[in-house]
């Protein structure tokens, strides 16, 4: 176990044992490595190839995806199918959503967050449905949890889905139930890393733990300090209890921090060591004292932003870049009057976490098609978009439709292919759903001769969808076009193998594979698979905004940290809990490491958030802090002048970036719309093909063409829908 501090350089501790494995003659096919993000994975397989001198053919990834990828090959012990899905947790709000109406459940006494949080609870305790009702039989009030899980859980089933929590949970069934399969993959991952392992919940503790028990070769790294997840379900137990469970094990201390100044270290080291449940260590560094962490009590929040913001400029003025430069805050609701600020004194910024790109209605309901027509079988993907764009299908005949598909337990899309099943749909609905269905089978067909982006243009064009926001004609159908058009960026750099942030899972199955997968099944579970973090855009000239548990992993030059006020930071349902507080000055401490060289502190004295406005008192991490680290506003003293920043104006504000230029706009909705014209093509012709390369035509028979491709091999292809040109 290697207890790696702040700024200790865990990632280069991991990726040096993993050369020197390499250097030893160890196959890359038999080590595993884990971690949370994709962010995280990419910078450790970038820096292992570096060491390596090349590719390296092994498993570097999160979680979720090297269960993903177990699960391809072996869900079927479980009873699924190989090709199921996976719902986000937008996908999984509308399930729930939809479950809670059909039971005639108010979301109003039962609402629709805490119900997912209750089954999440349960899937990583390993609770079924039943179980759950047996656990809390004596308690009425759980009755209806239970209903909803009963009746999401054979949603799932029937679906051929599963949520993020199932593929944790399913791995860890799949290795219980077939012990075959575990002593594969035990065989197979004889060395086994681990990184962020504070992070870990019970589930992934099992995952690890079963996969190393077999060759007792497995390095963790992690930092008890840093644990902040346990919301989440991170159990901390996992890292202060890893002796216990291997009671051989090495323990290895890096104290030394390559990022922060020493006043920096020293100021968050006297937060930190005031919590009991952790392990005794202390960062040093050889970086020097630095300047002092500053203080500044303001009058009220908008006061607290106004002066952030001023100091902004000055330090902008002095040299520093925007980017260089990030406010921390411990609720997302504290980012308002900054925002405002930051506005009006031309200071561009980004707000990390508020609204993801992949959850704008525009691009869900896109991603929704597409994976309808990777599994028709899909009835949260139909229902979100089989009356959009609107075709006439209200909600009265969606309601018929999912009925018809529970009274026969099938899925919808097989309902509306039988015509004997839609006698009670009126006529004019009938007609738009069988034109909805027959645009979906048309590329379900084709989706193995497709690329990507062929599927999404055809999507776009043949639904209607994009001809629907021309039609409405306003800024915000505009600016939706354009989020449409950006993803098909996204779409193209996939198909070109050009999305480096998402080679992170490009984990390979066997040491001489090299084929990457190209396949729309593939693109969908990467774009699943993203966080808010693996977005954040390090090179954006701008302030960056975010919570202190989004910040975990960055660093950044100069650091604020607002809104240091009991009841705030910490919050009040953690004053009187000794638990909570101790993960609360955990998050304070990797607020406060953040900061390289400048480290800001503030609260205030008056404070309105959610409508009501109170005096504070300075949080008691403040009260914690070694004075004589800090400069500017005293602590429970009369304020004096000290402050950071001036009133004088900023100047040279930094733009943001350009939007992209008209032309190309225009070029790129041009191209969508533009509908394939049919190829004529006979025997012996010459093509070539935007996926599988050049062939040689050897039978061609109306729409239907036979090719046998130079390196595909032999595919037969509709020539009205294939990317096929004559050479």
């Amino acid at each position: 176990m290697i207890l790696a501090g702040a700024g200790s350089g865990k990632t280069s501790t991991m990726t040096s044992r993993i050369a020197h494995l390499l250097d030893s003659g160890i196959s890359p096919y038999n080590i595993l490595a884990v971690t949370f993000t994709n962010k995280a994975a990419g910078e450790m397989r970038e820096r292992v190839e570096q060491l390596a001198g090349g590719r390296v053919p092994m498993w570097i990834m999160t979680f979720h995806a090297a269960c993903l990828r177990i699960l391809r090959r072996d869900a079927d012990v479980l009873g699924y199918g190989k090709d199921f899905v996976v719902y986000d947790t937008v996908d999984v709000r509308s399930c729930i959503r939809r479950i809670m109406k059909e039971l005639d459940i108010d979301t109003k006494y039962c609402p629709v967050n805490g119900v997912i949080a209750a089954i999440s609870a349960c899937k990583e305790s390993e609770m079924s449905p039943r179980d759950y009702r047996e656990t809390f039989s004596q308690d009425p009030g759980k009755e209806r949890i239970y209903e909803i899980y009963k009746e999401y859980d054979r949603i799932l089933r029937r679906n051929n889905a599963m949520d993020f929590d199932d593929l944790l949970l399913n791995t860890v069934r799949l290795f219980e139930e077939d012990e075959s399969v575990l002593e594969r993959y035990r065989d197979r991952f004889r060395y086994i890393m681990v990184d962020e392992y504070q992070d870990t919940n019970r589930t992934q503790y099992k995952f690890v733990k079963y996969l190393a028990e077999g060759h007792r070769n497995i390095c963790v790294v992690g930092d008890d300090d840093q644990c902040i997840y346990q919301w989440r379900g991170a159990d901390i137990r996992n890292i202060l209890d890893f002796e216990k469970d291997f009671p051989d094990a090495t323990v290895i201390k890096l104290e030394q921090n390559y990022r922060s100044t020493a006043n920096i270290l020293d100021a968050a080291h006297s937060v930190i060591e005031n919590n009991h449940q952790r392990k005794s260590k202390k960062l040093w560094t050889k970086a020097g004292r630095g300047e002092k962490v500053v203080y500044m009590r303001a009058d009220n929040e908008r006061d607290e932003a106004v002066r952030t913001a001023v100091e902004i400029g000055r330090l902008v003025r002095e040299g520093r870049d925007y980017k260089d430069i990030a406010v921390l805050y411990r609720t997302n609701a504290q980012s308002r009057v900054f925002e405002e600020a930051f506005s009006r004194k031309d200071i561009p910024y980004r707000v990390v976490g508020s609204v993801r790109y992949y959850e704008r209605k525009e691009i869900k309901d896109m991603l929704a098609y597409m994976r309808l027509v990777q599994n028709p079988a899909d009835d949260v993907s139909l229902m979100r978009v089989i009356n959009e764009p609107k075709r006439g299908v209200g909600q009265t005949t969606v309601g018929k439709l999912a009925a018809l598909a529970r009274a026969y337990d099938t899925s919808i899309f097989a309902c509306i292919k039988d015509e004997s099943m839609m006698g009670g749909i009126g006529a004019k609905a009938r007609n738009a759903i069988a034109d909805f269905a027959a645009c979906i089978e048309k590329y379900s067909a084709e989706q193995e001769n497709l690329r990507v982006c062929d599927i999404y243009d055809g999507l776009l064009r043949d639904s209607g969808y994009m001809k629907s926001l021309e039609d409405e004609n306003t800024v915000e159908a505009d600016s939706r076009i354009e989020n449409l058009l950006e993803f098909r960026t996204v779409i193209e750099n996939y198909d070109n193998g050009e999305i480096e942030a998402m080679t992170a899972m490009e984990g390979l199955d066997e040491p001489d594979s090299t084929a990457p997968d190209r396949s729309l099944a593939g693109f969908l579970e990467k774009i699943s698979l993203l966080s808010d973090i693996d977005n954040h855009d390090s090179g954006a000239d701008a302030v960056t905004m975010m919570t202190m548990h989004s910040a975990k992993g960055l660093e950044f030059p100069v650091v604020f940290m607002p809104g240091m006020e009991d009841g705030l930071f910490p919050g009040w349902r953690s004053i009187d809990d000794a638990a909570k507080m101790e993960e609360e000055r955990r998050l304070c401490y990797v607020g406060m490491t953040r900061a390289k060289e400048l480290l800001y502190l503030s609260s205030a004295e008056y404070r309105v958030m959610y409508g009501k406005g109170s005096f504070t008192r300075e949080s008691v991490f403040m009260r914690e802090l070694d004075r004589s680290l800090l400069t500017g506003d005293a602590i429970f003293e009369k304020k004096n002048e000290a402050r950071f920043g001036s009133a004088k104006p900023i100047d040279g504000a930094r733009g943001q970036a350009p939007q992209m230029p008209f032309d190309r706009l225009r070029q790129a909705k041009r191209e969508i719309k533009q509908k394939k014209a049919p190829i004529e093509l006979s025997a012996g012709d010459r093509v070539k093909h935007a996926k599988f390369g050049e062939g040689l035509v050897i039978k061609a028979d109306g729409n239907i063409v036979e090719v046998m491709f130079d390196s595909a091999g032999k595919k037969k292809l509709a020539a009205d829908m294939a990317p096929l040109t004559k050479i």
